[in-house]
């Protein structure tokens, strides 16, 4: 705060005299009743008061006056100073971040403006419309999001032109905002589209620009593959609606949204997948990478669709290039078995105390033993430089889908049944397999599948049907060698 002037301490050490002065004033003595003013003589006559005035008055004289009216300049500089100790010391360089903070510098600016009463009065007329509120509503723009082109200028690395560029724009500000669509959608199909010829059809997997939100419930968006034409597509309110209402069973009971009967559900990981089927993915919001190396590449796919002949081949074609993780078990060693070759042996106590701390990606009980795949296991495989390559169950994509691991997710998708019997017929003859599956295990097989894909696709970045072993085994190198050269569109959580 500003130091007052010797002529406001003078005020303020003369106001209780003047009060009580004008009180015995004939011109103000009529204002209040006789009363009044005797109760306030009385008060500001107490010699207290008059203490706690002069004690008030000594307080402002030692107030220092600020310096700058522009501390985040002085931060600035700060963490320029900062900049040679940052590499060595801990300390400066978590001063030096927490300095850069747009949080932070967007807090000294306030604090400057309320010292310095920079106070700017209201525009006379509405200011630009901003699309972020009803962005905001969507999911689609986020506290820490940065903004990086609007009306198509580049606003990268610029906050300054963003603001001065926001401050003088008038009329609408679009905001470029890409999703990746989890679901197939063709607008002839459509019974509450308002007009079927000005949908846009899109495929589950397909990148979108949202080009325009003001209606809830039906956006304007266009595909990111070169061509300029817009459509109207659902909005995500608008789709999680349609999907929430379920006919149910009994004839003539029309659509309701869900059942009135309530069960009680305690949710176990082990058996997460029943909650994942009702996962409700509409759209994702993406962001456009130049090419880079993933750190994991996952399989996932039905119980005997090849994924983990794929994993094997993967790995045995470049060894340098691929690794995997050593599962952990409880059973005792076989002989010639050793620890951490093909297995890491560990106390039946000590994994269950680690599964309950949740350092377990995955495990499962086979034969009375535990078996188990560490979270940290895959980090060691990804310091060490490689990418490491895993065949889990679906419902570990959860933990594994974050910007830590940034995988690349390949579905080994079941072929038609018919196929799978040729395949299988033709394996049994050449060897490579020696357990026979009957048609009810080969129908099996391709249920699962269907039935995961349906749950998870949301993650999946590729799919693959499997066929053909070494057909399947060419699609997926060509997955690997396009990510370190095509860009990529990942999460927005992975970027900001």
């Amino acid at each position: 705060m500003v130091e007052p002037t010797e002529s406001e301490q003078e005020q303020s050490s003369e106001a209780v005299q003047t009060v009580l002065k004008s009180l015995d004033d004939p011109k103000t003595a009529g204002l209040i009743l006789e009363e009044q003013a005797n109760a306030l003589k009385s008060i500001l006559g107490d010699p207290s008061v008059l203490k706690l005035v002069r004690a008030h008055d000594k307080l402002e004289e030692g107030r220092k006056q600020v310096e700058t009216p522009n501390t985040a300049e002085l931060a600035r500089e700060v963490t320029t100073e900062l900049e040679p100790q940052v590499a060595n010391d801990d300390s400066a360089a978590e001063l030096s971040g927490l300095l850069q903070e747009p949080h932070f510098m967007a807090l000294l600016e306030v604090h400057d403006n309320v010292a310095f009463k920079k106070y700017a009065s209201p525009p006379a007329s509405p200011g630009p419309t901003d699309e972020a509120g009803t962005m905001n509503g969507f999911g689609l723009l986020h506290v820490g999001d940065r903004i990086k082109e609007v009306n198509g200028r580049d606003m990268s690395g610029n906050p300054k032109e963003l603001q001065d560029l926001l401050r003088e724009s008038t009329g609408k500000i679009f905001l470029k905002v890409f999703v990746r669509a989890h679901f197939d959608y063709d607008p002839e199909k459509d019974k509450i589209i308002p007009c079927k010829d000005a949908g846009l059809s899109f495929k589950i997997g397909d990148v979108l620009q949202i080009v325009e939100q003001e209606d809830p419930n039906w956006w304007q968006a266009k595909r990111t593959d070169g061509t300029d034409e817009a459509g109207i597509i659902p909005s995500q309110i608008c789709e999680e609606r349609r999907r929430s209402f379920v006919k149910k069973d009994r004839p003539g009971s029309g659509f309701l949204c869900g059942s009135k009967k309530k069960q009680k559900i305690m949710y176990k990981s082990a058996k997460n997948a029943d909650f994942d089927r009702h996962e409700m993915i509409i759209y994702e919001e993406v962001a456009k990478m130049p090419p880079f190396h993933r750190k994991t590449l996952v399989l996932v796919g039905a119980q005997g669709v090849g994924r983990r002949t794929l994993k094997n081949r993967i790995i045995l074609s470049d060894r340098a290039r691929f690794g995997t993780t050593i599962p952990h078990t409880t059973r005792e060693p076989r002989e010639g078995e050793e620890n951490g070759k093909g297995y890491n042996f560990v106390s039946r106590e000590e994994m269950e105390q680690d599964i309950r701390a949740g350092k377990y990606l995955e495990h499962g009980d086979y034969e009375g033993n535990l078996y188990g795949t560490k979270v940290d296991s895959i980090r060691e495989v990804m310091r060490s430089g490689k990418m490491c390559i895993l065949d889990v169950n679906s419902t570990a994509l959860k933990i594994l889908k974050t910007p830590e691991f940034m995988p690349f997710v390949v579905f080994i998708a079941s072929p038609p049944i018919e196929n799978l019997r040729e395949i299988h017929k033709r394996a049994t003859s050449e060897g490579t397999i020696t357990k026979k599956q009957t048609d009810e295990d080969l129908q099996r097989t391709a249920e699962e599948s269907e039935k995961l894909f349906n749950s998870y696709s949301h993650y999946f970045d590729k799919v693959i049907v499997n066929d053909d072993l070494d057909k399947a085994l060419s699609q997926l190198k060509d997955c690997i060698e396009g990510l370190s050269s095509e860009p990529q569109w990942v999460p927005v959580s992975w970027v900001y």
